[in-house]
Formats: C-alpha cells, sequence, structure tokens
C-alpha cells in the first residue's frame, strides 16, 4: 500500500493524477493534497477520496473555513504548509507528485527527497534551479525521483536495459507550439488568446506560453541533463508537430529508438506512479497505421531563440537557473495579464541574464534571494517600460 500526497491537486496534472490514482487498483490511497486558490475542488476530492488525513490551502482564511467542515483533517496554509505538511505523522507519505507551477515547487521537492520520499516529478522548476542540490540528495541515497514529463519518461523507456556509453543523441520531441509556422516579423502581433491556442496539448495557461516560447523546451533540456547524467551536447531538441513521438535515443550503432503515444499526460503519470510500469489497457493506443504521418523538423533557434537558455544554465550553473526562471516566470505572467507584449519577454530575461549578479556556487539561500531580488527587478523594468 502507497500513501500518496500530491502538490497542486487542482492543476492540470494534479487532476490528471487524481483520475489515474482511481484507476489504479487499492494499492495507492490519496492521503494528503495542496491547492492553492481553486478551493472548489476541496469537497470534490473529498467526495471522491475517503482516505485524506491532510490538506494545504494558499490562504489562512480558506483553512478556518474548511477546518469547521472537516475537523477530522489536519490544514496546513501558505507556502510554509506545503512544507509542514510533510511532516504530518498521521499519513505516513510513501509517494509525493509534485505537480506545483514554478519556483514554488522547489522546497517542496527538497525535503520529499531529504525524507526519503518516492518524488514522482512534474514541476521542472526543480531541476532548473535546484539540479544540483537534488543531484546530491539522490546520490546520498535520499529518497527516489521518477519524472512526470512525457518526453522524459519516453527517454526512460528507449534507455531501458541500454549501456549510456552508447548514446550518440538524445532527441527531446517538441510540437513547435502555435508559432511554429508564424513568420518572425509577425510575433509582435501575437495576442494572449493565440499564445493559449496550443495545437496538440491541454495545459496549465504558465507552461502554455513556455511552450509557445521554446523556454519550455530549454527546461527539459536541464531537466534531461540531471536525470540521465548525459553530456549536454548529446542532448538536442527536434520538433514533431503532432507530438506522437515524445522523444527518441539514437545509439552509436545508428539504431534509433522512439516512444510512440497519444498526448495523454496520464501515461506518463501511470508510470511515474507505478515505477517505470506501463499498462496499455489503462490508456487509448496509437494505431499503427498512422506512423507514416510521423515528420520530424530541425528546431528553428533564430525564431525561438529562448531554447538556448537551456544549454547555458548547464553551462553556467550556479544561480543561472534561478535568475532564468525567476525572469521567465515573471514576464509571462505579465503577458498573461497583458502587462507586457509577447516580444518583450524574450527581451527582458536577456536583459536580467546580464544585469543581476551570476553567484558560482550559491546555497539554498542564495537562491531563494535570487529568486525573490529578480522578480522584483523584472516588475521595476516593466513598470519603467
Amino acid at each position: 500500500m502507497y500513501n500518496v500526497l500530491i502538490f497542486g491537486a487542482s492543476g492540470s496534472i494534479g487532476t490528471q493524477t487524481l483520475d489515474v490514482l482511481k484507476r489504479l487498483n487499492e494499492d495507492y490511497k490519496l492521503v494528503a493534497f495542496t491547492i492553492g486558490n481553486r478551493v472548489e475542488y476541496v469537497d470534490k476530492i473529498l467526495n471522491d477520496f475517503k482516505d485524506v488525513k491532510a490538506i494545504c490551502l494558499k490562504n489562512e482564511e480558506d483553512v478556518e473555513l474548511f477546518k469547521n467542515k472537516y475537523p477530522n483533517i489536519n490544514f496546513y496554509a501558505g507556502s510554509a504548509g506545503l512544507l509542514d505538511i510533510l511532516d504530518d505523522k498521521s499519513i505516513n507519505i510513501d509517494i509525493v507528485v509534485n505537480a506545483l507551477t514554478g519556483f514554488a515547487g522547489l522546497l517542496p521537492s527538497i525535503k520529499s527527497l531529504s525524507l526519503n520520499k518516492i518524488l514522482c516529478l512534474a514541476n521542472k522548476e526543480s531541476l532548473v534551479v535546484g539540479g544540483e542540490f537534488i543531484t546530491k540528495l539522490l546520490k546520498e541515497g535520499k529518497g527516489r525521483l521518477y519524472p512526470i514529463d512525457s518526453e522524459h519518461v519516453a527517454i526512460a523507456k528507449c534507455l531501458y536495459n541500454k549501456n549510456k556509453n552508447d548514446i550518440d543523441k538524445i532527441l527531446i520531441t517538441a510540437s513547435g507550439g502555435p508559432f511554429f509556422d508564424t513568420p518572425i516579423d509577425e510575433f509582435k502581433n501575437i495576442t494572449v488568446e493565440k499564445a493559449l491556442n496550443h495545437p496538440t496539448w491541454k495545459m496549465g495557461k504558465k507552461i502554455t506560453i513556455d511552450s509557445s516560447t521554446m523556454m519550455n523546451k530549454a527546461f527539459e533540456i536541464v531537466e534531461a541533463y540531471y536525470l540521465f547524467n548525459v553530456d549536454a551536447n548529446k542532448i538536442e531538441p527536434i520538433v514533431d508537430r503532432h507530438s506522437k513521438v515524445h522523444s527518441m535515443v539514437k545509439y552509436k550503432n545508428g539504431d534509433i529508438y522512439l516512444n510512440v503515444g497519444p498526448s495523454d499526460m496520464r501515461i506518463p503519470i501511470y508510470y511515474a506512479l507505478t515505477f517505470g510500469k506501463c499498462d496499455k489497457d489503462k490508456f487509448d493506443d496509437v494505431e499503427i497505421n498512422t506512423y507514416s504521418n510521423y515528420h520530424f523538423y530541425q528546431m528553428n533557434y533564430e525564431k525561438f531563440p529562448l531554447i538556448n537558455y537551456g544549454k547555458y544554465i548547464i553551462q553556467k550553473r550556479g544561480n543561472s537557473g534561478a535568475i532564468i526562471n525567476a525572469a521567465n516566470e515573471e514576464c509571462v505572467y505579465a503577458f498573461l495579464n497583458k502587462r507586457i507584449n509577447y516580444i518583450d519577454i524574450k527581451s527582458i530575461i536577456d536583459k536580467i541574464v546580464a544585469m543581476y549578479q551570476f553567484i558560482d556556487n550559491p546555497s539554498l539561500d542564495d537562491i531563494l534571494r535570487t529568486d525573490h531580488e529578480v522578480r522584483l527587478l523584472v516588475n521595476k523594468l516593466i513598470e519603467s517600460k
């Protein structure tokens, strides 16, 4: 029996994780979850999952309301509550699903591993910002980590029973987003509505914008580097407009292994929760007669230059991931709130990288300070603009 905690249960990955837990047998119990502002999900989740003993909500006012309604459940609040819930002795957590968005997922990932939990990681920022810290914990034998990203689950499948020394290239597929065929001189006219119209995946707003700028793919390159311990020069993006091929591995003998499947995040979630089990009867499959429709394209680095920050973060390390992630998060939310234009995202990130102090060997406090200060700096730039 595995007791499961979901960080971010009301988001895209969180709700799909709940669906997967319903499909799994009684070996899995949801015992705790966290939710931000979408507290309307609390009643529904508790109606579907009867073993929940602990919940963290963003606001103290909501906690007081639900504490009275559910007196037998332990409630926690805010960012401190995200860490405190992991210490709750009444739930004995085995598996943590980190489906939080952005930097908020870093400390819960680090604490989960330090407490020897099995971490199913959808929060890519944990590795982008804190890859060195997480790698150190894993090397010390703390916890276990299974990726939830479709691309990294695909890579893991393609590497199964293979020698990493035989790898020629890891090819991380990208859909190309909504603007792959859009002329670069039209980017200045891109609206929020257009950027949110992803051609193949249904995701949260923030990651959808990141997919349109290819910053998401930059972060996935960093993830692959830390997850698979492969030379960064062997990791490259490639475009599959249909999002059916989730990634590929090319070996030195010329063999190419690829993972094919529908655009359904429940499949990698299932894979992570079951530690690598594949059960095609649980989900829809891809028809073999569609394979001839797969075409691959080279990434357009001129049109999507933010993808270069993936290799930059790997090369620089230090607090570079924290700088770029914080700048990107603030820019994306500013764009979603129509405070800046689409093309401003890149220009502001570039300015921040040039302006902010690089720290070669940061402490965790340095990372937290970097995140805070960069956000302030970004918003000053936006206001002055």
